[in-house]
């Protein structure tokens, strides 16, 4: 009897086996079919073996919905528009699947973000509000925040906040708030595109030639950084004058005794401020000495500082600058620190310390043109008073010239601004009849002032 009941579980056992076999190959073989039909984006041919497969054996293979996303992508596109909210539908729940069968290769933020962009996209069809559309990023973007990093459904994300606020729907508490949670999350990704990039930078800046590999990803982290250059340009567009220092100032007033030891709310008090020119009134230095004080920092000693410079207590100012750089240890943030010293020198006319600072912020950051671009800049303006001759005053927009153009090189989100700005320069240096004029053809011209450089006059 023992014998028996072994002998039935061995065959019990083996023909279990070779039902999965079976099975497996037909996955396999469904697999190859989908696989070789989407790559040839034949995807109407790869929706059947996608769809039997889908349902069949949803978790044997992460392909299943890599390639389904493309072939519904294709139905959607191709559908009317009965059919469209079907398949529209049926991709969102895709992508929960993919969730439920993949975790480890889904990241949540990001693929709820997508499942919000793709209802925005259709939101006619779908018969979406705006609420309900925000109420939908709002919650990708609190679900899993790290991985919500798409530069356009962050745009969105945000436009629709100002369209709710526009509408009354939301006060301009929430709104400038959301700014915030927006403008803080693009400086996190263009902190770790750029520090990526700087080091391919440097690479080529030491002569070494980068791998087919590292031109890849030079090219990639480019592209990153200009997209979030893009969406940083369009969100401050966005809010505009909602943001104006006859909205700041009540709203601030209002709010500060219930925040005053908010430290995250005076930053970002201080910092709206600051950036949209409300210094002049008295609750700007009301901000600033609750936000140093509460929380001394790099950040604060800057806007002390600016504040002193106001006053006309310069040497003081310039304690508190030196003070904030060398409290700061992050490179990037360091750097970044260091353009906003070097631009309120710059405006304060003090073009020497500021080309210091803006030239330490270029070694913390190369990938930032814009420290060369207001290096050119005063340049320019000095040329009347740094040359000792017409032609030689007109040489220093060379040097301006020079500065763009690096501007330009390490930086691709300033690629087409800084060419224009160099040609500009370009066009008021002297001509070639003018160095033919001078007989001072490839001679090198010293240039005083604060500039104190060099400038080799062009060969012709």
């Amino acid at each position: 009897m023992k014998a028996k009941i072994t002998l039935l579980f061995t065959f019990l056992f083996i023909g279990l086996n070779l039902v999965s076999g079976q099975t497996n190959e037909e996955d396999m073989a469904t697999l190859s079919i989908m696989t070789e039909y989407a790559k040839a984006k034949n995807y109407e041919a790869a929706y059947k073996p996608f769809m039997e497969l889908r349902q069949r054996n949803p978790k044997f293979n992460r392909a299943i919905y890599v390639y389904g996303e493309k072939i519904l992508d294709d139905k959607i596109e191709k559908s009317t528009d009965a059919n469209k909210v079907a398949y529209i539908k049926d991709l969102i729940k895709l992508w929960d699947e993919r969730g439920t069968h993949f975790a480890s290769k889904t990241p949540k933020g990001e693929y709820a973000a997508k499942a919000c962009q793709l209802m925005h996209d259709y939101k006619d069809i779908l018969n979406k509000t705006d609420q309900e559309l925000y109420e939908c990023f709002d919650a990708a973007y609190n679900l899993d925040k790290a991985t919500f990093k798409n530069p356009k459904s962050l745009y969105i994300y945000f436009k629709l906040m100002v369209a709710l606020y526009d509408g009354g729907k939301k006060p301009a508490k929430d709104l400038f708030n959301k700014y915030d949670d927006v403008a803080e999350k693009i400086e996190d990704e263009v902190k770790l595109a750029s520090e990526k990039l700087n080091k391919l930078i440097e690479k080529e800046d030491a002569g070494t030639a980068l791998t087919s590999k590292e031109k890849k990803y030079k090219k990639y982290y480019s592209q990153v950084l200009t997209a979030y250059d893009k969406v940083s340009g369009s969100i401050d567009s966005e809010l505009g004058e909602r943001a104006n220092c006859e909205n700041l100032i009540p709203l601030y007033q209002k709010d500060f005794e219930e925040y005053k030891n908010d430290a995250i709310w005076l930053k970002r008090a201080v910092s709206r401020m600051f950036y949209k020119e409300c210094t002049d009134d008295p609750l700007y230095e009301r901000l600033v000495k609750a936000y140093d004080e509460l929380s001394p920092s790099a950040d604060t000693k800057v806007f002390v500082a600016g504040i002193l410079m106001k006053k006309g207590k310069t040497s003081e100012a310039e304690g508190y600058f030196n003070e904030a750089y060398d409290l700061e240890e992050d490179s990037f943030k360091k750097s970044k620190l260091a353009y906003r010293i070097g631009t309120i020198l710059k405006k304060k006319g003090r073009y020497g310390q500021a080309r210091g600072y803006f030239r330490n912020a270029l070694k913390l950051n190369p990938s930032n043109g814009r420290p060369h671009l207001a290096i050119a800049a005063m340049y320019a303006s000095s040329a009347n008073s740094c040359g000792d001759t017409t032609f030689n005053k007109r040489a220093v927009y060379w040097l301006a010239a020079d500065e763009a153009r690096k501007a330009a090189r390490v930086d691709p989100t300033l690629q087409k601004s800084a060419a224009q700005s160099a040609a500009s320069y370009l066009a008021k240096a002297p001509s070639k009849a003018d160095i033919f004029s001078a007989a001072n053809s490839g001679q090198v011209i010293k240039i005083g002032c604060w500039i104190g450089s060099s400038v080799t006059v062009p060969k012709v």
